[in-house]
């Protein structure tokens, strides 16, 4: 296998560039490159949660923000003010793809409704700001579904039609965070169970 740093990097960077894209956003390179071999680096060093044994379910739930911020901030040491800015979110983000454990089941908050009737993760402004498109990062969708079954099945959930679906498909379900997701848990997980 080709190195895991090396697959990883070319992994992240199309994942953060279009976050960065996404967002309006622009960030010298220097800095994406730096965020991408620190992030690697806390891979490395504190490994990802293992897979779940057979028969497990998981428990579905967020990594506490203050562990996050902890982790985060070395990853964005140093850096100027305005990459900082830009990079918080989309930093954040990949390193709940990373460390949040897995479960079994979807929360399923790619579809709920608010109580004044809207879906937040289909709101195209908002979900431009996640890496993870509609769905959670850690949502188990990514690992389960092939591309097609992941499509059929928000198409099925998508209150403003699938048309609507359909013309920011790369916003709402990427592809890009889809391989990472798959490599963070299928490469950089068994290595580390």
């Amino acid at each position: 296998m080709a190195d895991p740093a090396r697959s990883f990097a070319d992994l992240v960077r199309p994942v953060l560039e279009r976050a960065l894209r996404q967002s309006g956003h622009a960030v010298p390179t220097a800095a994406q490159a730096l965020l991408v071999e620190r992030l690697w680096a806390l891979v490395a060093a504190r490994g990802v949660p293992p897979p779940l044994p057979p028969g497990e379910k998981g428990e579905p739930g967020e990594m506490p923000a203050a562990v996050v911020a902890e982790w985060v901030e070395p990853l964005l040491a140093g850096f100027a003010a305005a990459d900082r800015d830009a990079l918080a979110t989309p930093a954040r983000q990949l390193v709940k793809a990373c460390f949040q454990g897995d479960f079994k089941a979807c929360r399923e908050s790619y579809h709920e409704l608010s109580p004044d009737g809207s879906c937040r993760r289909q709101e195209l402004p908002r979900v431009r700001e996640r890496i993870s498109g509609s769905h959670c990062v850690d949502c188990p969708y990514w690992l389960n579904l092939t591309p097609m079954q992941h499509e059929r099945l928000l198409t099925k959930a998508w209150h403003g039609g699938a048309a609507a679906l359909a013309a920011h498909r790369d916003v709402f379900l990427p592809g890009d965070f889809r391989a990472l997701r798959q490599f963070i848990r299928t490469v950089v997980g068994r290595n580390r169970s």
